[in-house]
């Protein structure tokens, strides 16, 4: 049975699909974060059969709207003195800027390089994005 140590202060990204928590990880760098990290693939789940799992030993930013719209039903649990005291449920965003990339070679993201990629959920049940600019449909992230 593998045993990582317990965090003192920090965060567990947890519920991750098995396969998906390398995506997470180089979303954060966190090879470049200089701070511990395990990153834990294909453990045991009671709910989901295997799911990938990060354990970050010290309290770093992140963007929830992102890592929700990775992958919505991750949580994120903040530990302190080694106590859990916040347990965040991630949920797709109904906005996003910058993280999709609009690919109608007409809209006007494509033309001006400096307007910034915006897109609104459209379709929660399905995880559906269009482009404020062109309505373009866009489904998945680009990491």
């Amino acid at each position: 049975m593998l045993n990582i140590g317990r965090i003192r202060n920090g965060l567990v990204i947890d519920h991750i699909k098995a396969g998906q928590g390398i995506h997470i990880f180089n979303w954060l760098r966190l090879d470049k974060a200089g701070v511990p990290v395990a990153f834990i693939v294909n453990a045991p789940s009671k709910g989901m059969g295997k799911k990938d799992m990060l354990k970050i030993d010290e309290t770093i930013a992140i963007d929830y709207a992102v890592l929700g719209l990775i992958d919505p039903d991750i949580t994120v649990n903040v530990i302190e003195n080694e106590i859990l005291t916040e347990k965040i449920h991630m949920k797709l965003p109904d906005r996003v800027e910058n993280v999709l990339v609009c690919r109608n070679p007409r809209c006007v993201t494509q033309m001006e390089k400096a307007a910034p990629q915006v897109f609104l959920l459209t379709d929660r049940e399905q995880g559906v994005y269009r482009c404020e600019y062109c309505d373009e449909a866009r489904g998945e992230v680009d990491l």
